[in-house]
């Protein structure tokens, strides 16, 4: 695929599906060693994660779980500012092991305000897999237990990610074009 235009802004190819896919089994290959026999539940982070969560899933050869939920982010009182509020997860957390699945951290703010809600449910683990990260982007510190890529500070779109909601069913990685 060449460049490609999205909305008002043109995008080039990033990092391929073949790219995607391989590391993806090496990802589940990780964790089909390190949860073998412990029957992990996946919690997905919509919308982004979908693709990623879906193509994980199938590489996956242990006894699993996935849940989708969706963060919304809310201002609560003063005393508490924002608040983020986990819209579908209706599962109980207390001795699992949980592996949240997102598609891109880059600020780590979502996440970081979120991971203290799961560990107050006393999972017996709790473990982050993410297909992209920001490291220069990254204002709270997050520890991804399991990382697809790490790239630069650059926008992008596809397999799953969008551009003002476009884009995400691209099969592949786009960068926009600076």
């Amino acid at each position: 695929m060449g460049e490609m235009r999205v909305h008002d802004k043109q995008f080039e190819p990033y990092i391929s599906a073949e790219k995607i896919a391989d590391r993806i089994k090496e990802i589940a290959g990780k964790l089909n060693k390190d949860y073998t026999g412990r029957k992990p539940l996946f919690i997905a982070i919509l919308n982004g994660s979908f693709m990623f969560a879906a193509d994980l899933f199938k590489e996956l050869a242990i006894d699993a779980e996935i849940c989708f939920i969706k963060l919304a982010s809310y201002k609560g009182t003063k005393s508490t500012g924002h608040v983020i509020t986990a819209i579908g997860l209706d599962m109980d957390l207390f001795g699992r092991d949980v592996v949240i699945v997102e598609d891109i951290v880059d600020t780590g703010k979502t996440l970081s305000e979120f991971l203290p809600q799961l560990h107050h449910q006393q999972p017996a683990s709790l473990k982050i897999v993410a297909l992209l990260h920001k490291p220069e982007a990254t204002v709270f510190p997050i520890t991804i237990d399991y990382l697809g890529f790490s790239i630069p500070n650059k926008f992008v779109v596809g397999y799953g990610l969008d551009y003002d909601g476009l884009g995400r069913n691209i099969p592949e990685i786009f960068k926009l074009i600076e």
